[in-house]
């Protein structure tokens, strides 16, 4: 059965860093893209961050390039984004999600493909970030 827990939410000024965490089981990270969303009350939903094991590929949403990093540690089954310089803007619950990868494309492909369409196969339940300003 696949799992994903997201943690690390909470309340932040305006400039701070918060960092989530998801932890996965029941799948094989290299077998999937796995990547970050948020979602904004009234608002629609966005791919933040997407990477793949396979070959370290990673995408960002335009929206959060350069403040957001993710990672992935396959030995405690758990990716991580790293958020620094958070504005008030990027206050909505963020959830982690997994898409199956398809051999006959690149890696890269499909970690774009998976945040920016939010084809996603499995997610978890989410985490609430605010930020005040």
């Amino acid at each position: 059965e696949v799992q994903l827990q997201a943690s690390g939410g909470g309340l932040v000024q305006a400039g701070g860093s918060l960092r989530l965490s998801c932890a996965a089981s029941g799948f094989t990270f290299d077998d999937y893209a796995i990547g970050w969303f948020r979602q904004i009350p009234g608002k629609g939903r966005e791919g933040v961050s997407c990477i793949s094991d396979v070959d370290g590929s990673t995408y960002y949403a335009d929206s959060v390039k350069g403040r957001f990093t993710i990672s992935s540690d396959n030995a405690k089954n758990t990716v991580y984004l790293q958020m620094n310089s958070l504005k008030p803007e990027d206050t909505a619950v963020y959830y982690c999600a997994i898409s199956r990868l398809d051999d006959r494309f690149s890696p890269l492909i499909e970690v774009v493909s998976s945040c920016k369409l939010g084809t996603v196969d499995y997610r978890g339940q989410g985490t609430l970030v605010t930020v005040s300003s």
